[in-house]
Parts: C-alpha cells; structure tokens; sequence
C-alpha cells in the first residue's frame, strides 16, 4: 500500500520561509512524477510544482522562483522550499504521486496523480 504523508506546514508571515517534507511508504522511485498541489479555502485544487525521475519538471506561475521542489530517494521524500511567501499562499499543501511517466508534462493536473497525502496546512499572515 502506498502511503504520502505531509509535514511542515505552519503559520508564517508574509515574506518568510518554510519547507514542506512529504514522506512515502510503498512507493516506487524507480520512476516517478511527483508532486505538490495545494487548495486554498473556497477555491479549486492546483498544482504547484512537479518533478518526474527523468528530470521533466513544472512550476506554476504564481510560484515560479520562490518555491522548490526536491527529492530525496534514499530517503524516500519530497520536499518543497517556500520562500519569500505570500498571503495568497495560504492553503492546504498536499503531496501527490504517480509512476506514469506518460504523464509527466501533464503533472500539475490532479487528474494525473494517483496517490495523495492527507495535507498539511500553510497559513500565511501577519
């Protein structure tokens, strides 16, 4: 069984820092397209970052140089680097994941994951 679980989420004010840890268990990294989503109260699911094994990644937008995402296969982790933050950051982070490479440049879309964690929550705010 496949299991994603998220950390670090926490309350932080506007132009700090925090970095999110998605442990897995189960999971393959053989190949992987995995990422982070998030949903902030009253509005749709949306994908953040995503990255696959053969080094394809995307990035929203409204996150483009000041989140990272990154993996640690020995330590069967992804992590996301959230820097100079904003109030409309604010959300729940979770982290997805799947072994279809097929859908690598499709990895910001929910529709592509097959795993997921239960969240962690980012509140931005002074």
């Amino acid at each position: 069984e496949v299991q994603l679980v998220e950390s670090g989420g926490d309350w932080v004010q506007p132009g700090g820092s925090l970095k999110l840890s998605c442990t897995t268990s189960g999971f393959s990294f053989n190949d992987y397209v995995i990422g982070w989503f998030r949903q902030a109260p009253g509005k749709e699911r949306e994908g953040v970052q995503c990255i696959s094994s053969d080094g394809n990644s995307r990035s929203s937008t409204s996150v483009k140089g000041r989140f990272t995402i990154s993996v640690d296969i020995a330590a069967n982790a992804v992590y996301l680097q959230m820097n100079s933050l904003k109030a409309e950051d604010t959300a729940v982070y979770y982290c997805a994941a799947t072994t279809n490479l097929l859908y690598k440049v499709l990895c910001l879309r929910s529709q592509a994951m097959d795993y997921w964690g239960n969240g962690t929550l980012v509140t931005v705010s002074s």
